[in-house]
C-alpha cells in the first residue's frame, strides 16, 4: 500500500501524529510519504502559515482564543468557511502532485489539507481514499464541512460532539489520537533514566510548553524551583522547544541547577524517566504522556481547543490542572506525591487513552485501500483499547 500523509506545522502535534502513523505503516512494510502540502506551492508559503500561527499563540494567546471562538460560531452557519475558500487555491496544485504520484490512501492530521481535499472532491476530481485524524479532544471549527472517507475521533465519549458538528456517524471511528511508539513501550523509569544519562535515584519534574515553548514556563519554574530543592534528590527538566529566548532566560537564572533542553527527539524517554509532567494541554503531548503513564499537571492552555483538552482530561481523572500561582502549582505537586493519587491517575490514563491508535488507523487504511469504506464492518470500528 502507498500512503500519503498531509500535515501542517502549526504546532508540533499534527506532525507528531502523522509521524506516529507513518512509522507504523513502514513497520508493516507499506510505503508512506509525509509532506506539508503548502510546500508544493513554495517553502516560503509553508513557513509563513506555520510562523503566523506560532507567533500568535506565543505572543497573543488570548487573541487566538477569540479567533477560535469566532470560528466555532461561524461553523454553525450554513455557509462555507473562509478556510475552505483560502485552501481552494491549493487544490489544483495538489491535484498535479497526485496525478504524478500513486497513492492508495491519504491521511490528514490537520484541517487545512482536509479542506484542500474537499475542494478537489467538489471539482469531481478522482482521488484516493481519505482519512482525517483529529488531534484534539474537541471538534475543531469547520471540520464538519470537510468531505473525507473516514474520521478518526479522539474518544467515543466525544462522538456526539463531532456528529453534532456535521461528521457522518458512518464515517466516524473512535480510535483515539496516535502516539509515538516510544510512549507505548514497556521501558522502565530506571532504563529510561540510564539511557538519558540521568540518575535513576532522583525524582524528576518534567516541564514543557509544547514544540513552541509557549506558556508561562518561567513563572512555573520560579514557583517550583525552591519547592523541588527543599525535597532533595528532585530536579527540574525544562524543554524549551523552538523558543530560544526562553532557553536563554532560564539558563541565565538557573544555570546548571535545572536541566535545560531546546528541542528533543527523545521526549518519550524523558516522559518515562520523569515522575510528573507539567505541560500545556496540547492534544498530542497530553495523549503521549497518558500513553507513557506519567501523572500530568496541565498549565497555561491556549484558549480554544487546549482549554477543551484540559477540561476533558480533568473530567476523566487523567490529569489535574494548576494556575500559574505558587499555591496552585505546589498544591498539584503535593497531590501527586500521594502514591494512591498517582496510581489512580495512571490507571485512568490506561483506561481512557487508546495506546493502539496508530495501529488501528493503519488497519483502517489497509481496509479502505482494498475495499469500499462501507465494507469495513462495525466490529472493526471498535478501538483495540486495553482495559476498556
Amino acid at each position: 500500500m502507498d500512503a500519503l500523509i498531509l500535515s501542517v506545522g502549526t504546532g508540533g502535534g499534527h506532525n507528531a501524529a502523522g509521524m506516529a502513523v507513518k512509522e507504523e505503516l513502514i513497520r508493516r512494510g507499506h510505503n508512506a510519504v509525509m509532506i506539508n502540502p503548502y510546500n508544493l506551492k513554495s517553502e516560503k508559503v509553508a513557513k509563513e502559515i506555520d510562523n503566523t500561527y506560532i507567533k500568535l499563540v506565543q505572543k497573543a494567546p488570548k487573541m487566538f482564543g477569540v479567533v477560535y471562538g469566532l470560528g466555532s460560531a461561524y461553523s454553525k452557519l450554513p455557509f462555507r468557511s473562509p478556510i475552505y475558500f483560502v485552501n481552494r487555491r491549493m487544490a489544483l496544485i495538489l491535484k498535479d502532485y497526485l496525478d504524478a504520484h500513486h497513492y492508495d490512501v491519504i491521511i490528514m492530521p490537520h484541517l487545512f489539507p482536509a479542506e484542500i481535499i474537499t475542494n478537489l472532491k467538489n471539482m469531481n476530481v478522482d482521488i484516493p481514499k481519505t482519512v482525517f485524524v483529529a488531534t484534539d479532544y474537541a471538534c475543531t471549527p469547520f471540520t464538519g464541512e470537510t468531505d473525507c472517507d473516514a474520521y478518526i475521533l479522539p474518544s467515543e465519549k466525544l462522538k456526539d460532539e463531532f456528529l453534532s458538528n456535521g461528521i457522518d456517524g458512518d464515517k466516524a471511528y473512535s480510535f483515539g489520537i496516535p502516539s509515538n511508539a516510544g510512549c507505548r513501550s514497556n521501558m522502565t523509569k530506571k532504563e529510561a533514566a540510564e539511557r538519558l544519562g540521568l540518575d535513576p535515584s532522583f525524582k524528576y519534574i518534567l516541564v514543557a510548553g509544547g514544540s513552541m515553548g509557549s506558556g508561562k514556563l518561567t513563572r512555573v519554574i520560579k514557583y517550583l524551583y525552591n519547592w523541588s530543592v527543599a525535597k532533595k534528590n528532585t530536579k527540574i527538566i525544562a524543554i524549551c522547544g523552538t523558543n530560544d529566548k526562553l532557553f536563554e532566560k532560564l539558563y541565565t537564572e538557573y544555570g546548571d541547577n535545572i536541566i535545560l533542553l531546546r528541542r528533543t527527539d527523545r521526549m518519550a524517554e524523558y516522559m518515562k524517566a520523569c515522575d510528573v509532567f507539567l505541560t500545556k494541554p496540547g492534544g498530542l503531548s497530553t495523549t503521549e504522556a497518558a500513553a507513557a503513564g506519567i501523572p500530568i499537571v496541565h498549565i497555561t492552555p491556549i484558549p480554544g481547543c487546549e482549554s477543551k483538552n484540559m477540561r476533558y482530561f480533568g473530567q476523566e481523572g487523567m490529569s489535574v490542572s494548576a494556575k500559574t500561582r505558587k499555591k496552585s502549582l505546589v498544591g498539584a505537586m503535593e497531590y501527586l506525591e500521594d502514591s494512591c493519587n498517582r496510581l489512580e491517575m495512571i490507571q485512568r490514563q490506561h483506561e481512557g487513552v487508546n495506546s493502539n491508535a496508530a495501529s488501528d488507523i493503519c488497519d483502517l487504511c489497509e481496509a479502505l485501500a482494498n475495499c469500499d469504506s462501507d465494507e469495513y464492518s462495525a466490529e472493526q470500528k471498535e478501538p483495540l483499547m486495553s482495559g476498556v
